[in-house]
């Protein structure tokens, strides 16, 4: 793709980096055929191809983002699927990011839409607050009928629809709290390794089994598992909002704690077990790559980050002889498959486990969880769930296993089949407790 910009244009950095993005795009529209806007839409404007389009105009003219630009970049997901599609590189994930920055910076937004894009901003990162706002919404669980209707245009939601997605989405109890950071859980048996477990945001709150079950398997596999003291949130949330001050601030400070424990008493690896925050961990090192202080210390942080699955598949692990009947329905989280290039990994986990593992029909596709998107973007969230469950209803499985916390409990919404997370399952394989399957 031919681009425009000045030499004053192309001293920035981040517009260097755009322009070399939008050079390698041929037009070839590959990219359409994976896109689930385009696939429930088919507006070339929701697509991979044509956000482009609308962000090099943007860029090249240095013009405040339109509505109609802000309302095709909203509606991405940022799932990935075209970077997996694209035969030649184009790094997308790196150009709708900026994009997303300068809507957020540049556009006049509805002062309702302000008000919930900021409350999410602020509210999700912090656990505590989180878990608040939980007990908090379920209270207002039962008025959400007053609420009104849906809208009849799933594309163009209402503060009032945004509203409704949030109520829903809110679990009727939530668990205990799990371990405190600066818990250290020492290796059963001989030492074999040392890594941290990100303790996440919204996962600690609503399902903090995840990562009890992932210290239970590396701990009876020799591997000593810290959750480092005053870790904060990765960032990925306020990220993909276009709040990169915010974001940048937080990598900043894990890359410090994270470096210092890995200095102080050594890491082989930052394990991940929420694949959305695994794919921003790992990278730090480009978010942070003009940052003179914290370049270096931020590549360093991102080549730790691993998928729990990962480092578990370099373990010598003494996976059952028997097999388990169980039929497993997985679900490929679209920052494992497509922003990690993890795709088989999980499978072969759950295979060696013992479990019968099905591959369900248009798997590269979202199930509309991304972050945030299931309450700014109810209506286009709730149409590919929907196509996801009825997927995974095809294969009539058991469990439905998934790595990433927003995608169990987008799925969940529309089945009542049990959704757990991947490492809950090798976790009971290898002698841990049954997760709750019914």
């Amino acid at each position: 793709m031919r681009t425009e910009f000045s030499l004053a244009q192309l001293a920035d950095p981040d517009i260097a980096e755009a322009d070399k993005i939008l050079r390698a795009c041929v037009h070839c529209g590959f990219c359409t055929a994976t896109c689930p806007t385009y696939v429930l839409l088919g507006d070339e404007l929701d697509s991979p191809r044509g956000r482009i389009y609308l962000i090099k105009e943007m860029l090249e003219q240095d013009k405040a983002p339109t509505q109609e630009v802000a309302k095709h970049i909203d509606r991405c997901l940022s799932c990935l699927a075209c970077m997996t599609t694209c035969p030649s590189g184009v790094h997308y994930m790196h150009l709708v990011d900026q994009a997303r920055v300068r809507v957020e910076e540049q556009y006049a937004r509805p002062w309702t839409e302000r008000l919930l894009r900021g409350v999410l901003a602020y509210v999700l990162p912090r656990p505590s607050l989180f878990r608040l706002s939980m007990t908090l919404v379920r209270l207002g669980r039962p008025f959400a009928v007053l609420l009104g209707p849906a809208e009849p245009d799933p594309a163009r939601p209402t503060f009032l629809n945004r509203i409704k997605a949030m109520l829903a989405l809110a679990p009727a109890s939530l668990p205990p709290r799990g371990a405190a950071g600066g818990t250290v859980f020492p290796a059963l048996g001989t030492k074999r390794g040392r890594v941290a477990l990100l303790q996440g945001c919204a996962q600690q709150v609503l399902s903090p089994g995840i990562n009890a079950a992932a210290i239970r398997m590396l701990t009876r596999q020799g591997i000593e598992v810290v959750l480092v003291a005053d870790e904060q949130c990765c960032g990925s949330l306020t990220h993909h909002m276009g709040r990169d001050h915010d974001a940048l601030q937080r990598a900043r400070h894990n890359v410090d704690v994270w470096d210092a424990e890995r200095a102080r008493s050594g890491l082989d690896a930052i394990l991940v077990t929420t694949s959305g925050c695994g794919t921003t961990i790992k990278d730090y090192g480009y978010m942070l790559r003009e940052d003179k202080v914290y370049a270096a210390k931020a590549t360093r942080v991102a080549a730790l980050a691993k998928d729990v699955t990962e480092y578990i598949a370099g373990l010598d692990v003494a996976w059952p002889r028997e097999r388990n009947d169980l039929v497993v329905a997985y679900h490929s989280a679209c920052s494992l498959q497509h922003g990690q290039k993890i795709t088989q990994l999980p499978k072969e986990l759950l295979s060696k486990s013992g479990f019968v593992v099905k591959d369900i029909a248009e798997s590269h596709l979202c199930c509309g969880s991304a972050g945030t998107y299931n309450i700014l973007q109810p209506g286009i969230a709730n149409r590919l769930r929907d196509r996801k469950v009825a997927n995974i209803a095809a294969v009539k499985p058991d469990v439905i296993a998934a790595g990433n916390i927003g995608c169990m409990v987008q799925i969940a919404g529309g089945t009542s089949t049990p959704v757990v997370h991947t490492i809950e399952l090798l976790d009971w394989a290898t002698g841990g407790p049954r997760p709750q399957l019914n």
